[in-house]
């Protein structure tokens, strides 16, 4: 006869039973408490994203050095230039002395119109690198005051407009920069954008969730992942008094924040469902799911909070904001599940189970099916799989950390336009993306103009004389870079320029994009080991508790870690190098990844996919303790499990999707990572690897050492030790040291 549930296994049923009947007790005042909460978090959601920020500080040189360029001039900094370009009628030419004149009265309007602007043009440096090899065009590198951070005032319409005013009648005008090109296609606005997003994810999810339930059940996810987001926002705006929280997180809640909460929601309301149709009444369902389903959410939530915590140690303030404020999502959406849901359940539950189309009286048969093909043939699977993984890992090799180039930010419009009249009169798209050196006033400049100049890699350095180009003993010269500085070939010319430099008597620092970018790689990436590591061991001892296994909870870590690599592979196949971009974005490849991507991707996806894991493994788990047979917990455990991880997956797949339709190139990348690795992960690991390594491991599955059972506080001598009712599984391997 089959013995219950470990001790330490028991303990935890205890306290999620306790905490469900509880709720159940005060029904009224749980319901109230949410209701509070969300019209709390409605009322004030304007104001917790008007307290975001968007500045983006950072160790090293280069934010030191912009920062005092920004500080003392007033512009510049970390922010790339607009660049506005002229081109006259033909058989005219810009280096004429009456066109020259023209065109350095036209940029001098600039400075009249734009307050705070500093200008670098052909007129006031002399160098010939500022005309095309034609003589027909003419461009000039336009700073302008308050653009701090990701994003700011947008000046291209009026530098647009005031050139256009001040040319004479038949010259063509245009402007393009790094800001108008990664803004991609024109837009109503951010809010706008968010709210569509958001929008195309709970129309996909409703969809997916009415297939699942096939009764009015199917919006009760919704409902859970509504008031989760809401709620959540509530907590962010409370964290906005106190410090500094990005405005990432606002698209991390209401994005990713859905899904998780409806991820959540349909594994507990399923598990309810199964109870009923097991005959249990209403209540018993209710506390039963609770302790199966619900310790499976509160798990998934702490493994996902765990992999957006690990960004504290992080040198970079905003991706710290990330980590404290992303790591509220999956939180409170446990917590809503555990206790407002259960609630719901026990009051209205039967009357939304209709028309009951569809009941949870057995397991899908097709998964059903597939658990037994994959445990029959475990070998041909995990080979298959592995292999596989192989092939989506391998372009990951070859992934450059860096910024999309800009044929990739935008491949049409008037700030595209205008980049194509350079690059086609031979001036390279690095002049998008120059550096920012700050010397002291004097022949320091000429210093740093010589010696930038014979840097490899370099189009021209200028270090132009006017008033904005000098400030208390301070001067700039701006270093042109052939490549785009996000790119690999600029990345190499940086890396040289830099200490070239700064060894240069009277150079206080250089800025500017690269260079930033080359610090961040260097605070961030050269601390990722210590993060991987910090998550790692934490997960590590989170799923050993929960699946009471070393080899399962190891198993799932380094599943993990090659799911992610999938990933990232896919990112690099697709963006990088191009395939499949521009057939569907219309972007090609962008030579790069956006610096901050893979480690959003990693931070996200670590605990996201870890949702599938434990889902799976702790039905597998329990048909195991009460059957001691192996197959059939196999079997039973993904056929349980199988519909609800596609689904849950499925809906993370469209939030990502609906993120992939805005028009930044960057958040296409992520939303293209988020949404990869979710499918790999529910498909080829939770799908094949995990069920065919259960059935290979056999015996050894169920291993937890007895010290270690103590220090997670499950006792040795029940931990892992099911009372068979039927003999394992004659294929089962035996493994020395193995507890069955």
């Amino acid at each position: 006869m089959p013995s219950g549930p470990t001790a330490g296994h028991q303990d935890a049923e205890d306290v999620m039973q306790s905490l469900t009947r509880f709720v159940l007790r005060h029904k009224l005042v749980v319901t109230l408490f949410w209701l509070a909460v969300a019209a709390a978090g409605v009322m004030t959601i304007g104001g917790t994203t008007h307290r975001m920020t968007n500045t983006f500080a950072m160790p090293g040189q280069a934010y030191r050095v912009d920062s005092q360029i920004a500080r003392e001039y007033g512009n510049g900094g970390s922010q790339t230039p607009y660049v506005p370009v002229l081109t006259v009628p033909a058989g005219e030419r810009v280096s004429s002395p009456a066109v020259a004149a023209a065109t350095g009265h036209a940029f001098e309007a600039l400075r009249a119109n734009i307050p705070g602007a500093r200008i670098a043009d052909y007129a006031t440096t002399k160098d010939p690198a500022f005309i095309t090899g034609n003589g027909r065009s003419t461009f000039a590198l336009v700073y302008t005051a308050d653009q701090t951070g990701f994003s700011g005032p947008n000046y291209g319409p009026a530098i647009q407009h005031t050139l256009t005013s001040a040319v004479p009648h038949g010259w063509r005008v245009g402007v393009t920069g790094e800001q108008l090109l990664s803004a991609g296609a024109p837009s109503s606005g951010k809010g706008t954008s968010l709210m569509v997003e958001s929008m195309i994810g709970a129309v996909g999810a409703l969809l997916i969730l009415a297939f699942v339930f096939a009764s009015f059940l199917a919006l009760l996810p919704l409902l859970i992942g509504g008031i989760s987001v809401i709620a959540t926002f509530l907590l962010v705006g409370g964290l906005t008094e106190i410090t500094s929280v990005s405005q990432i997180v606002e698209f991390l809640i209401a994005l990713i924040g859905l899904g998780v909460a409806i991820d959540y929601s349909l594994l507990v309301v399923s598990r309810w469902r199964e109870e009923r149709a097991g005959g249990s009444d209403n209540t018993t369902a209710v506390v039963h799911a609770m302790n199966h389903a619900g310790r499976a959410v509160v798990f998934s939530g702490l493994t996902v909070a765990i992999g957006l915590l690990s960004m504290i140690v992080l040198p970079v303030p905003m991706l710290r904001s990330v980590g404290i404020g992303g790591v509220l999502v999956p939180l409170v959406s446990v917590a809503v599940a555990i206790t407002l849901l259960p609630v719901i359940l026990a009051t209205v539950g039967p009357r939304l189970d209709w028309p009951r189309l569809r009941t949870e009286r057995s397991a899908s048969r097709a998964f059903s099916a597939w658990a037994r093909g994959v445990y029959r043939h475990r070998w041909l699977a995990a080979v298959g799989g592995l292999a596989a993984l192989a092939i989506l890992i391998i372009p990951a090799l070859s992934l450059h950390l860096g910024e999309p180039g800009s044929s990739a930010e935008a491949t049409s419009g008037p700030a595209h336009a205008a980049l194509v009249t350079l690059t086609k009169g031979g001036v390279p798209a690095g002049v998008l993306t120059p550096a920012e050196v700050l010397t002291s006033h004097g022949p320091a400049a000429e210093r740093a103009v010589s010696v930038a100049s014979k840097v490899p890699g370099m189009y021209t350095a200028v270090a132009p004389t006017t008033a904005d180009y000098q400030r208390d003993g301070t001067q700039i010269v701006t270093v042109l870079p052939s490549a785009e500085s996000g790119g690999p070939a600029g990345q190499t010319a940086m890396a040289r320029l830099e200490p070239a430099l700064l060894s240069t008597k009277g150079v206080i620092g250089v800025g500017g994009d690269g260079a930033s970018l080359i610090d961040f790689d260097h605070a961030v990436y050269g601390e990722f080991p210590i993060m991987l590591a910090l998550i790692g061991v934490a997960t590590f001892l989170l799923l050993t508790r929960a699946f009471r296994s070393v080899l399962l909870a190891a198993k799932a870590v380094v599943f993990n870690l090659i799911s992610l690599a999938a990933a990232y592979g896919v990112l690099t196949w697709v963006w990088q190098d191009g395939h499949g971009s521009s057939a569907l974005w219309g972007t090609p490849a962008t030579g790069a990844i956006t610096m901050w991507v893979p480690l959003m991707v990693f931070a996200f996806l670590f605990g996201l996919s870890m949702d599938y894991e434990v889902f799976i493994l702790t039905r597998v788990r329990e048909a195991y303790d009460r059957t001691g047979d192996a197959r059939q917990a196999v079997t039973e455990g993904l056929g349980r499990t199988g519909r609800l991880v596609t689904s849950a997956a499925a809906i993370l797949m469209l939030s990502f999707l609906s993120m992939s339709t805005g028009p930044q190139t960057d958040l296409k990348i992520l939303a293209t990572g988020l949404g990869a690795g979710i499918l790999v992960d529910a498909v080829i690991i939770r799908c094949l690897l995990v069920p065919a390594m259960v059935a290979l491991f056999g015996r050894a599955n169920w291993w937890l050492p007895t010290r270690l059972a103590k220090v997670l506080r499950v006792p040795a001598s029940s931990a892992g030790q099911a009372q068979p009712a039927l003999a394992p599984a004659p294929d089962a391997p035996e493994l020395t040291g193995a507890v069955r």
